[in-house]
Order: structure tokens, then C-alpha cells, then sequence
């Protein structure tokens, strides 16, 4: 599969199989999310490997699919707000190269705002000033969602003199 296959083909999966996912392939593919792009090489992600204790007393509607594995993404803290949003475009730019990287080996993926909430963050044991960008879901599909329409791109350009 290509890359333009790989982003187009990605969906943001809802239910997963209970079959287990290697913790070596996590990790190849956590790696290559590390080479995403970031501000000064700052590397301004840490990685939550949630344990099923810790995962219980997650409130998610349906436990994240019962996917095998669950990971948080985290940004570090920043000196100012200009800092903490190249921070957040990173770990962003971390978590789309990590989802792909799992798409490329069949395996699916969600991306949940779950640890947004002080709740969980404290429940995770985040520290100031570091943020939840994402909870990860990853493990083999039981469905994967039909593709939803986007906006042209011709809508969203503008050229300019």
C-alpha cells in the first residue's frame, strides 16, 4: 500500500477483535511516529501504555471496541502558548504517523478525546502542564466504517496574489 492509499484508506475504528497485537509492532510503529516533525527537536510526546486495572476506570461508552491494546498520547509542557502549540502539532503529526504506520500492517485504530477531562488525566497520572492529545484504541477490526464524504479541496483553497 501506498501513502496516499495508507491516508485515504484509514478509518477511525469503533470495534476491534479481541486477537493481540505484538508489543514489539506497537513499538516498531511508535518509532515511526517519531519521526514526525517537530519544532527545535523537541520530541514533545510521552506515551501512556494503559493496563486493563487502569483502563476499567476509564469512562468511555464502549470501552474503546475492546481493542487489545490502549495508549495515550501526551504533549509536554511548554514555556509559552506559541511553544505549546508546535508542541500539539507534533504530537499530532506523531499520532497520524502512528496510525498509519499500524494501517500499513492491518491493524486499525481510533483516536478519542476520552482523556480530555481532569477525571482522566488525574486518573492517569498526567502531570501539569502536560496534555492529553489522544487515546489511542489499536488492535484488528471487527467493522470498519465506510468512507463519509469530504469537502472538495477546491473549497478550501484560496490563492492568493
Amino acid at each position: 500500500m501506498n501513502v496516499i492509499e495508507a491516508i485515504q484508506n484509514r478509518r477511525n475504528v469503533k470495534q476491534f477483535k479481541p486477537d493481540s497485537i505484538a508489543r514489539e509492532k506497537v513499538l516498531e510503529w511508535l518509532q515511526a511516529a517519531a519521526c514526525a516533525p517537530n519544532h527545535r527537536l523537541t520530541e514533545p510526546w510521552e506515551i501512556l501504555w494503559i493496563g486493563p486495572e487502569t483502563r476499567a476506570q476509564i469512562p468511555h461508552k464502549n470501552n474503546f471496541g475492546g481493542a487489545p491494546v490502549l495508549l495515550a498520547i501526551l504533549s509536554t509542557p511548554a514555556l509559552n502558548q506559541i511553544d505549546r502549540n508546535e508542541h500539539y502539532a507534533a504530537v499530532s503529526c506523531f499520532i497520524q504517523n502512528f496510525l498509519l504506520a499500524a494501517h500499513a500492517d492491518g491493524v486499525a485504530t481510533g483516536w478519542s478525546s476520552a482523556g480530555a477531562g481532569k477525571k482522566v488525566q488525574e486518573l492517569l497520572g498526567v502531570p501539569p502542564g502536560y496534555e492529553v492529545v489522544g487515546i489511542l484504541p489499536v488492535g484488528y477490526p471487527a467493522a470498519v466504517p465506510a468512507p463519509k464524504p469530504r469537502t472538495p479541496i477546491e473549497q478550501k483553497l484560496r490563492d492568493l496574489p
